[in-house]
């Protein structure tokens, strides 16, 4: 049996050298996927990035929701200088002109971190496609030491009946025999 306690440690090792590599290749994908270092951005990008964050925060949500809370009871109750009435015209342009700025810096941000995603996903289907063949390769290798492993049984059988012929000893018939 030491052929197959061998092998057997043989592949273990094969086993964590391959671990490794995926290990390390992983992390360098990882590193290098995520590694959108802010000296890196334009400053369209770092611009778009910051007015995303800021727009799409619950502060910000607050922060405008009281003033046009504030800016609608001051001209409603307001007796003196209504510098917007009712309709509210002037808070409907402004209103206006904030959703025409800041939906195409919004989309700016999200088209270069969808770019990001798609980037990082392509990294991860590369890595499954080697972790997938290295499993294949694993398969193959536990295969061959199954194969190799009957065969050294099957021969092991062979020489103990030999031997035992020799001595004057018959064998029982094997279990695996055809009658």
């Amino acid at each position: 049996m030491g052929a197959i306690d061998t092998l057997k440690h043989d592949l273990h090792a094969a086993e964590e050298r391959l671990l490794a590599e995926l290990r390390v290749l992983r992390r360098n994908l990882r590193a290098s996927a995520g590694s959108t270092n802010i000296h890196e951005l334009t400053l369209g990008q770092r611009v778009a990035d910051a007015v995303a964050a800021t727009m799409g925060s619950w502060s910000f949500i607050i922060i405008q929701s009281a003033i046009l809370l504030v800016w609608i009871v001051l001209n409603v109750t307001a007796y003196i200088r209504k510098w917007d009435p009712y309709p509210f015209i002037l808070l409907n342009l402004a209103l206006s002109f904030q959703a025409a700025y800041a939906a195409p810096i919004i989309m700016m941000s999200q088209n270069r971190q969808q770019d990001i995603d798609r980037k990082q996903a392509e990294n991860d289907r590369q890595v499954n496609i080697k972790a997938e063949l290295e499993i294949e390769l694993l398969h193959q290798k536990i295969d061959e030491l199954r194969e190799k492993e009957v065969l050294y049984l099957t021969q092991a059988i062979t020489d103990l009946t030999q031997l035992l012929r020799r001595q004057g000893f018959e064998p029982p018939p094997s279990p695996l025999a055809e009658p």
